[in-house]
């Protein structure tokens, strides 16, 4: 199901719709790095093409991770 979450990125609020199954995901790679959630969405915002949709580009972060930790 598809929820809306708030984040802080640059000391704006923003919204954002994603799936729990993809919100759990990121709140797993923040915790294996160590880091806030809200910093690994701020990573993943200011490494976002100009064009693309914040929630897309979280997916394919979750896609990327889950890949490159599969082929280890």
């Amino acid at each position: 199901m598809i929820r809306k979450h708030s984040a802080t990125l640059h000391g704006h609020r923003t919204s954002l719709s994603l799936e729990d199954e993809f919100w759990n995901e990121l709140r797993a790679i923040a915790a294996a790095r160590s880091i806030p959630l809200a910093v690994l969405i701020s990573e993943i915002d200011d490494q976002r093409q100009p064009e693309a949709n914040l929630s897309s580009a979280l997916r394919l972060h979750v896609l990327a991770w889950l890949k490159s930790t599969r082929d280890n």
